[in-house]
């Protein structure tokens, strides 16, 4: 789960980790309001949506009078931000951050995610803050520094030391630095995140290290223990599909393509959804039902297919472990006769009951196409969707 900028600087603050004085506004009124609290030369407006590259797009703006805050509040309050992140549907702001103008000597790098070949968290730093860090990583790989953690003994205070040097900090920077990285991986920990992304850490030219954008993420598995954090979702900067979806505990992702795809299990989905790419065909989404799916959520699954108007056929791949067949049979007939599916439908299924569920298919008399293998399964699909894309 994705937060604000705002929230995410709030749950660090409460960290002990430094951040920039401001308040979240909803109209341009209280954006003056804010600026002319703040007290500072210089205000920024910063639009809140779940993406990066605002900055380019326009969704950050220096003010230097509360009037200046007030009037670009009401030019972004309202507007569709394109970024790279956003595609080119972009994203309604709905709130601005007023935040107080800071003097940046320095721009850093720091983030912690969850490294899943050594199942630890990482320390990832850089002296290069403020680009992106996939383009940093690409061409200049050698300014990038890391730090795995033993979750038994937590960070420790030379590995933070020496991603300080690593960043050429020294003397008293060095050491508020390894503070601060003390604070965002006690945050990381307590919150259960997934990600905390500082980009940019600033070094003021007081000498003193800021979060001056972060960017938090949440383990959804783990949110059961934190209620406080699950009043922070924002159901207006998720795809209105993926919310409908998690509503029946149904794991989707809508993607680019034009074919339907609802299987049972992770890896069989990511196998599914390469076969059909490597048929010449585009998958429309990624939908696991998981193992234990009843009629009512194959239902519900097909119901949140027909809802994107991309899909002109949908492949149904299901191996049959927890999911008997007859079950998996059983939920696509009601839906396809409660529904009235318009699409081709093409269906690969083993295991457990799989001939009584091909069965029940054959009898239901409604037009289903099978097959045997998934590469069948995927020429079949790209076929009835209209031939390689």
């Amino acid at each position: 789960m994705k937060i604000h900028e705002y929230q995410a600087k709030a749950i660090l603050a409460r960290h002990g980790v430094p951040v920039p004085r401001g308040e979240v506004v909803f109209t341009p009124a209280e954006a003056r309001d804010v600026a002319q609290r703040l007290g500072t030369k210089v205000t920024v407006v910063k639009a809140q949506i779940h993406a990066g590259g605002r900055g380019k797009g326009g969704g950050v703006r220096i003010a230097r009078s509360p009037d200046e805050a007030e009037s670009l509040a009401k030019q972004m309050l309202g507007m569709t931000l394109v970024t790279h992140q956003t595609g080119p549907e972009g994203k309604k702001v709905e709130k601005v951050l007023i935040e107080q103008g800071l003097d940046i000597a320095r721009e850093l790098y720091v983030s912690i995610v969850i490294d899943r070949s050594t199942q630890s968290p990482v320390v990832i730093a850089s002296a290069a803050g403020g680009m992106d860090i996939e383009e940093v990583a690409s061409s200049t790989p050698e300014k990038i520094a890391k730090a795995f953690v033993n979750r038994g003994t937590g960070l420790l205070a030379f590995q933070g030391r020496a991603l300080a040097f690593a960043m050429g900090l020294d003397g008293p920077l060095a050491s508020k630095f390894a503070k601060l990285l003390a604070a965002i991986y006690d945050a990381f920990i307590a919150t259960d995140a997934s990600m905390i992304e500082i980009n940019p850490l600033i070094v003021t030219a007081q000498g003193d290290l800021l979060a001056l954008d972060a960017k938090v993420a949440f383990d959804d598995n783990a949110l059961y223990r934190h209620p406080d954090l699950k009043e922070l979702r924002d159901l207006s900067e998720e795809d209105p599909l993926e919310v409908e979806a998690s509503k029946y505990s149904l794991n989707y992702i809508r993607l680019d393509g034009n074919i339907g795809c609802m299987v049972n299990g992770a890896g069989l989905a990511m196998a599914t959804m390469d076969i059909i790419k490597l048929a010449g065909g585009e998958p429309a989404n990624f939908l696991d039902v998981g193992g234990g799916a009843n009629e009512e959520q194959i239902k519900n699954a097909f119901r949140i297919l027909m809802m994107d108007k991309n899909v002109k056929a949908v492949l149904i791949n299901i191996f049959g472990g927890i999911l008997r067949c007859d079950i998996l049979a059983a939920g696509v007939i009601a839906a396809v006769k409660d529904l009235g599916v318009p699409v081709p439908i093409v269906i690969r299924m083993e295991g457990t009951n799989v001939g009584q569920g091909k069965q029940m298919l054959k009898a239901s008399g409604l037009n289903f196409s099978t097959a045997d293998s998934m590469g069948e399964a995927a020429d079949t699909v790209v076929s009835l969707a209209g031939g390689t894309q």
